[in-house]
């Protein structure tokens, strides 16, 4: 898999290539390999400073740190000590986070006294891309975080959702359908933080457009363990309820052709990053394709090859 690309001026923010360090002597605790001039910008210096300076960046887009996964990191830093410094920048007086919060949250678990960083330069954009890139390449976000993250770029900084897709290295498909997530109740949600629903599974229940519906889908799923081709199964079902008043939302039986038109369905709504409707009777039909605003419809129409005059 092709390495994400950084944004731009992120490789300098970081140093460069990763710097090598010689590995730590056991009977020394928390000692600090020096960095490797040849990688390492001419101005970089490891220095410790006190723990408690440190303090969490609020566009750090990962939420959950398993506990189990902070006991193991803890158990190797009380033997080897924080062998890759954090990085951090100066921010009113303390030194918030850029990279390595996971280090930082195992150091304060044993505690440590002091531990070594790196401070840098850096706006809160270069910063909200670094965390994404950071956690993006180590797979560490799951879906909600990284959709999350991905809104941030767009809400806050103004970013177009092409421009995200280069920086992070990934399709803009990829990201449309990542930002389609966070239409989801916080329930659904939960479960995708949670691992209980896939991306497949979401991406399906999408198909939905009332709230009541795809709760009652997602209770389905995980009640019976439905595969996603048996989820596109059962989106069709309750869609074709979903119009019809004064019913119990329990699915009705439907033609085995259902499930082809549900599943192309679901693969032009990957492929296109939007809501898209396929009505389809005997050879007949029509393909309904949703946006939102005048730059998706421009997306839209570069994904399927229609230049404008």
């Amino acid at each position: 898999m092709a390495k994400p690309a950084l944004g731009r001026g992120l490789g300098a923010l970081l140093g460069g290539s990763p710097v090598s360090k010689p590995p730590v002597p056991a009977a020394v605790p928390n000692a600090i390999p020096q960095p490797d001039k040849s990688a390492a910008e001419p101005n970089d210096r490891v220095q410790r400073v006190p723990l408690d300076r440190i303090v969490p960046c609020p566009f750090q887009p990962r939420k959950d740190f398993p506990e189990e996964s902070l006991k193991e990191l803890a158990d190797s830093i009380r033997e080897q000590g924080i062998v890759q410094p954090l990085i951090v920048r100066e921010r009113d007086g303390q030194l918030e986070l850029i990279a390595g919060e996971r280090r930082w949250r195992a150091a304060q678990s044993i505690p440590l006294r002091e531990v070594p960083v790196i401070v840098r330069q850096a706006d809160d954009l270069e910063v909200l891309e670094l965390a994404l890139i950071e956690n993006l390449q180590r797979e560490n976000l799951n879906p909600i975080e990284e959709a999350q993250g991905y809104a941030r770029l767009l809400e806050q900084f103004h970013l177009t959702q092409e421009v995200i897709a280069t920086k992070v290295g990934k399709s803009r498909a990829a990201v449309a359908n990542a930002l389609r997530l966070l239409k989801l109740t916080p329930e659904l949600q939960a479960y995708l933080r949670d691992g209980r629903l896939s991306v497949g599974h979401a991406k399906v229940i999408l198909g939905l457009t009332d709230e009541k519906w795809q709760r009652l889908a997602a209770a389905r799923i995980l009640k019976d363990g439905l595969n996603v081709r048996q989820t596109e199964v059962l989106v069709t079902q309750l869609n074709s309820r979903q119009t019809t008043t004064g019913t119990s939302p329990t699915p009705a039986p439907q033609a085995a052709r259902d499930t082809h038109v549900s599943s192309l369905e679901n693969q032009l709504r990957e492929r296109l990053g939007t809501k898209v409707h396929l009505r389809y009777a005997q050879g007949k039909g029509a393909l309904e394709i949703t946006f939102f605003s005048d730059a998706e419809l421009e997306r839209l129409l570069q994904i399927l090859g229609i230049t404008q005059d």
